[in-house]
This record gives structure tokens, sequence and C-alpha cells, in this order.
């Protein structure tokens, strides 16, 4: 029988056992919680560490130099350069912002297929390049050349992961080709490298402030770029110029050739073309024998075009007048040296002459005859008078020195004498040739070409001046006018009719001379030149045109080199405002 007493208490125990189960299921609950929340945190952790991992091992450098690249500019700043302009204000030559593209292929998020086909329109490079280019390395590729503002901006629109944009200073040269070998280049590394650049690298650099200092707009770097490096060049006739020298060269299969114009009273060059040239934006595509400046550092026999100096020559010295007449034989022997005129198998002997007809047929025998009137110590001395194995100072660099047989063998050879009359023998570089000639133009003063005017500020003054040595006198006025005269008659009846002007009084004097063979003496290979001067009654511009290795029966001077001074002294004339010598004839 049941104890209803025992049967009460169970009852009464039910609730309160009850009661006390329940804060243990709680304690579970809440334990599971903390459970999920920690282990929540721990995975936090460890993506945090796995994050930090990542950036610090596998993106560490990259993201260094970025960081870095944010905080400063220092490759901006010290690459920093004045602008170099011709004499009317034209750039050649001016900084701009440009980047230097890095490629990291293990950081792209898509395949380097996809990512050559989107890059290759914007850095002009063909998709299959590209691809040989990111497959060379995982990080750190180069792209090989430097990218403008705008293509810069380009990339960044593609949003590729992968690719790091490193601004810095660029050199930028508008005139591209044209004054490449004059204003020379600024390599990628900030380094002048030839011309006016390496010549002027200090005058060029602007003062570049801390190596660390901070970011700052290109608008305000630029501002600090208040002057700049005028220079004495004329942009107008320099394209004409080199125009008409590319279509010579090109037609005659030429090695090379130049023209250049000289204002004669002041030194001054007024255009310097040469070919060959380069594209100083793009040096690295062009052979290295273009960067030399061949007519400051590369000599040659003048030939023909020296035969006016060595008249003035003669009548300074007084051993011939104006109006003497030489016996022209048309060939001459000098032990086993046979000298002879270029014409002697068609014209033979002319016997008579003038010393105007000696210039007029460009006569080499005439010209022996003429000099031999002179002493050879006193021929040698007015040579080192003219400075003939001297530099011409000009302002650019490497220039070369002249050649000349040392003095004891030109005295005592006759055959050096002869052959130095007209025009072989020795060797001097076409901007020295220029030089002498223009004595000729300038009541006979040795002046000093030069390019460089001066660094000049943004309200047009001077903040200094090139400096040059003082005329030197070397013939009288009397002589020079008297020579002038006779080259007016080259241009008007002898072998310089193709440089003749309608209108305009042009004195010239044509030279083909043959090219030294270190080996084997002269080869059949010609140079080709010719001078100009005008006008003839108040001589200033002196153009020299100077052709190598111009091939076919019909090179000569009067062919090649005259038709090409014509048409840009031509240009010259009516660009310096020159009014004609004479009338226009009546048609």
């Amino acid at each position: 029988m049941t104890n209803p007493t025992r049967t009460s208490a169970r009852r009464n125990q039910g609730p309160a056992r009850q009661r006390q189960l329940l804060p243990v299921k709680s304690r579970v609950v809440a334990w599971r919680r903390v459970a999920l929340v920690w282990l929540l945190l721990m995975l936090a952790l460890v993506g945090i560490g796995g994050r930090l991992v990542y950036l610090q091992l596998l993106q560490g450098d990259t993201l260094s130099a970025l960081a870095k690249q944010q905080r400063t500019l220092p490759t901006l700043i010290r690459q920093a350069r004045y602008p170099i302009v011709d004499r009317f204000g034209g750039v050649l030559a001016t900084d701009q912002v440009a980047y230097t593209l890095y490629m990291h292929p293990k950081l792209f998020k898509q395949p380097v297929v996809e990512v050559a086909e989107a890059l290759s329109p914007v850095v002009a490079m063909p998709q299959n390049e590209l691809l040989n280019l990111l497959s060379q390395q995982t990080t750190g590729i180069r792209f090989p050349s430097q990218l403008s503002e705008a293509v810069g901006d380009r990339l960044r629109n593609l949003r590729i992961d992968g690719l790091e944009l490193v601004p810095q200073q660029q050199r930028f040269y508008p005139q591209q080709e044209l004054f490449a070998p004059i204003v020379g280049f600024i390599n990628l590394d900030g380094k002048p490298q030839a011309g006016l650049e390496m010549a002027y690298a200090e005058q060029l650099a602007i003062a570049a402030p801390s190596s660390a200092a901070p970011a700052v707009p290109s608008s305000v770097r630029r501002s600090s770029q208040n002057a700049s490096l005028r220079l004495t060049l004329d942009s107008r006739l320099q394209r004409i110029a080199q125009q008409e020298l590319e279509a010579v060269v090109k037609d005659y299969d030429a090695q090379r050739g130049t023209v250049m114009v000289i204002d004669a009273p002041t030194g001054e060059i007024l255009t310097l073309a040469s070919v060959p040239t380069y594209d100083p934006n793009r040096y690295y595509e062009a052979d290295i024998s273009a960067f030399r400046t061949w007519t400051v550092s590369d000599t040659y026999e003048p030939g023909s075009t020296f035969k006016p100096i060595n008249v003035a020559i003669a009548l300074e010295d007084q051993v011939i007048s104006p109006n003497d007449v030489i016996n022209d034989s048309g060939r001459m022997q000098f032990g086993k040296w046979l000298i002879k005129n270029s014409d002697y198998n068609e014209v033979g002997a002319r016997g008579p002459i003038s010393i105007t007809d000696i210039l007029k047929y460009s006569s080499n025998v005439g010209m022996v005859q003429i000099m031999q009137k002179m002493a050879a110590s006193d021929y040698f001395n007015w040579l080192e008078r003219l400075t003939l194995g001297q530099p011409t100072e000009i302002d650019l660099p490497s220039e070369a020195h002249g050649q000349m047989k040392p003095r004891d063998k030109f005295i005592n050879s006759q055959v050096e004498t002869a052959t130095t009359s007209f025009g072989q023998g020795f060797a001097l570089t076409p901007i020295k040739m220029l030089q002498l000639l223009a004595t000729l133009a300038n009541g006979g003063n040795l002046v000093t070409p030069h390019i460089v005017e001066g660094m000049v500020a943004e309200d047009g003054t001077y903040l200094w001046q090139t400096e040059h040595a003082d005329p030197k006198a070397v013939f009288s006025p009397q002589t020079t006018q008297q020579v002038l005269a006779m080259m007016e008659a080259v241009v008007a009846e002898g072998t310089g009719k193709p440089a003749q002007i309608e209108g305009y009084r042009v004195a010239g004097k044509t030279g083909t001379a043959q090219k030294v063979n270190n080996s084997t003496g002269y080869s059949s290979a010609r140079i080709t030149s010719f001078v100009g001067i005008a006008p003839v009654e108040d001589p200033r511009y002196v153009v020299l045109a100077v052709i190598d290795e111009p091939t076919g029966e019909n090179a000569y001077g009067s062919t090649v080199a005259a038709p090409l001074v014509k048409r840009v002294m031509e240009s010259l004339l009516v660009l310096q405002g020159v009014s004609p010598s004479r009338p226009e004839r009546v048609q």
C-alpha cells in the first residue's frame, strides 16, 4: 500500500528539480555561443594574419615602392631642365611628365593573354611582343620605352592589377629629327648624351630641392622653368634646308650631307642641317653613329671650295694682282705625281687665263702656279694665321682639329704646296670651312661661329649671354671685295651657274674632291660641295653644302651641291627680307 505522505513529497519535489535543471541547459547554450564567437574571432585572426603575410612577403617590395612614390617625387624634380628654343622662341626641347611602366604578372587577376590583348593598342606594341615580354619573369618587368601622360591615364582606366606606373620628368623634343644632331638628347636615366644637352648640361639643369621633397602638382613644378636657352637657329629655314638636303642625299644615294648658313658679320649660325639624323624622343632606335654631329666632329678635304681662300692669301701677300694672267698648261708633273685639271681630257691646255678665269673654270694648274709665287714658308704661315689646324670653338661638343702636314714636310715638298693650292692634302671640318669662307663676306674677319645666344627670362631679358673671341682681321676689305667679284663670275659664267638666283647677285665656288682612303691613298669616291655668298653688293650670308659620296657619273659640286645651295639661299633671302639686287627681267 502506498504511503500518501511519500507520494505527496515526490509531487512537491518535481517543480524544484526542474528549476534546478534549467540553469545547466542555459550554461550549455552560453558555452556554445562563446565557442562560436571564439571560433569566428580565431578565423578572423587567421585571415588577417594570412593577409599580412601575403602583403608583406609577396607584395612587400611593390607596395613599399608605391608608398614611397606617393610620398615623394625625387626623380621628377632631380631631372628638371630648362627648355631650349630657337631664335624666335620656338621650342626645341622641354620637360614633360612621362611614365615608366613596370608589369608584375604574378599579380594579374586575369590570364596573361587577356592582359597583353588589352595593353597592346594602348602602348603601341604588338600583342605577341608583349606576351614575350611578360613571359620573361614574374615581376618587375620594365616596358622598354617611356609613356606619355595620356597613355598613363588610359592604362589606369583599364584597372588591371599588376601594372605599376612610375612618374618621372622626361625630355621631349617636339621637332623630332630636325635638330637632333645639334640639340642632342637626354637618356632614360636623365643623363645628357650629345649636342647642346651635353655641352650645356650644367646651365640647363634646374636646381633641385631636397630629394625627399613632397610631391607637388606639375603646374607648380613647371612654374620654376621661367627661363630658356635661346639659340641662333631659325626653325623655318632649318626645316627647308633639311628637306632639301634629304632629297639630294636620297637622289644621289649619298652617304651623308650637310648644309649650313652663317650670318658672316656676327658668326651666328642660322641653319645647320645634316644627314643622317634621328628622333631624340626614340634615340634608342637610332644607329649610334647618328649621335655625332659630323659637321663638327669629322674632317674632309675641301677641294676647290678652298681656292677662293688661297686666292685671297696670294692677293693679301701681294704675290699676284687681280689683273694678272697665268699660263694654264692643263697639267704639271711633280716627280711621280701628275697634277692636271679635271677637264683636261676634254679641254686640254687653256693657255693664258686671268685669275678670275682660274676660279671660274676651277683650274688646278692655275692655282698651283699662283701659290708657287709665294715662298712655301710664307704659305704655311698664312695657313697657321687662318687657324687651319685649330677648332672654331663653336658651342657644340667633340669638335675636331684640322689636319695639316708638319711644317718641315710642307716647306720641303713641292707636291704638298701644290695639292694644298687646290684644296687637297689637308683636312678640316665643314664648320671650319664655313668659318674661313665667312671671312670673304665680312671684310676679312675671322669670327667664331656659334649656335647659342644665351639664357633668356620670360620677359625677354638675358640672364647671361655667350662670350666669343673678338673678330680677328686676316684679310683686308679690298682683298675680300676682289675675291667676291671673281666668285660672282663663277656663278654668272662658270661652274656655279646652277646657283644663279633671279634678281640677286650671288658669288660662289664649286668643289669636287677625291676622298682619301687610309690604306690606298685617294679613291674614286667623291665629296662634292658648293659655297654661295649673297648679296654680293652687301655680303652677309654664306651657305655651304657638302655631300659625301654621291653616286653617279654626273655627281659634281656643280650638279649636286650648287642647286641645293640655290634653293636654300632663295628661301633665306625671302625670310630675311633681302631686297633684290636688280629689277626682275621684263618678260
